[in-house]
């Protein structure tokens, strides 16, 4: 068990990509009849619409429908050229049929290249995006929102049913400007191919943007992705992917190689102060149980509370 004084450390699953695209609906069910068996507790799915991956908010509502504990999360979903307005609805019908399950988390941009030609923006995509999430958050929170903005007009609108507890908005981001974001705007922040000093240093920069803002962030609101290349994995391929992503970093303070080795690097971003983590394998996962049974035997100890 790894102990923190921010709070209780949380491991969940990340799904990415899928074995074969013609099974990937057999393959999703597989991985959620295992989870809800499983000492897991929550799935994150990516918003990459270019791969064989489930997309987060349709997928997120099939899992929580097929599924009794599980909570999902989005990891993260690209905000700017989506309708804000209708993403707050969805959200809040999401939040009422499955309460305490929903874990929104938002970027400004597709991680792929190829897939942001998807998110027409009408602006600068920064300001797009703050404006955005103000607008989703009030419709998630207030019962009538008027908004005279940049990008958007709102007179008297509301989003029925919503949730009797908000929902948290989290946000990723690692680039400065977007750390400092994440302290403005978000109610936590999950990060991606930062090495446990780069993350311990992020979060100081978030609590100091929130404060310069008159807000505060729970103290276990702070996470990361962690990719792991389990046994069989081939850990090159695994190490290359990582070097693209950060060829200023090491990429084995990016990448675990082997369950050990995973362990090791989410021991190292608690001592930095992040509590919540997302575990996903670099490759597609032939037996979902197995692989299960082998997180929860080998990550499972290190949770606490």
């Amino acid at each position: 068990m790894v102990h923190s004084p921010h709070g209780k450390v949380r491991i969940g699953v990340g799904l990415v990509g899928a074995r074969s695209l013609p099974e990937l609906g057999t393959e999703f069910d597989e991985l959620l009849d295992a989870l809800d068996t499983s000492a897991v507790d929550s799935l994150w799915l990516a918003d990459i619409v270019t791969k064989s991956v489930v997309d987060p908010t349709v997928g997120s509502t099939w899992a929580a429908a097929r599924t009794r504990r599980i909570k999902v999360g989005t990891g993260v979903t690209v905000l700017p050229g989506r309708n804000p307005m209708l993403l707050a609805a969805e959200l809040a019908t999401l939040a009422v049929l499955a309460p305490k399950r929903i874990l929104p988390v938002f970027g400004l941009r597709a991680a792929v290249p190829a897939d942001r030609q998807y998110y027409p923006v009408p602006g600068h995509i920064a300001a797009v995006f703050e404006e955005s999430l103000t607008v989703l958050r009030r419709l998630l929170t207030e019962d009538s929102v008027t908004h005279h903005g940049e990008f958007f007009t709102l007179d008297d609108a509301s989003v029925v049913p919503r949730p009797d507890r908000p929902l948290d908005l989290w946000l990723g981001g690692r680039a400065p400007a977007g750390l400092r974001r994440a302290g403005r705007f978000g109610d936590g922040w999950l990060a991606s191919f930062l090495t446990p000093a780069e993350t311990a240093h992020a979060r100081t920069v978030i609590e100091a943007a929130a404060r310069d803002a008159g807000r505060t962030i729970d103290d276990d609101h702070y996470g990361t992705n962690v990719w792991v290349a389990p046994p069989g994995a081939d850990p090159d391929a695994a190490l290359r992917v990582a070097t693209l992503q950060r060829p200023d970093a090491d990429p084995r303070d990016l990448i675990g190689i082997g369950w050990e080795h995973t362990a090791e690097l989410i021991r190292r971003y608690v001592d930095g102060g992040l509590t919540k983590f997302v575990v996903r394998p670099t490759e597609p996962v032939a037996d979902w149980a197995g692989f299960l049974d082998q997180f929860s035997t080998e990550l499972g100890p290190l949770e606490s509370g």
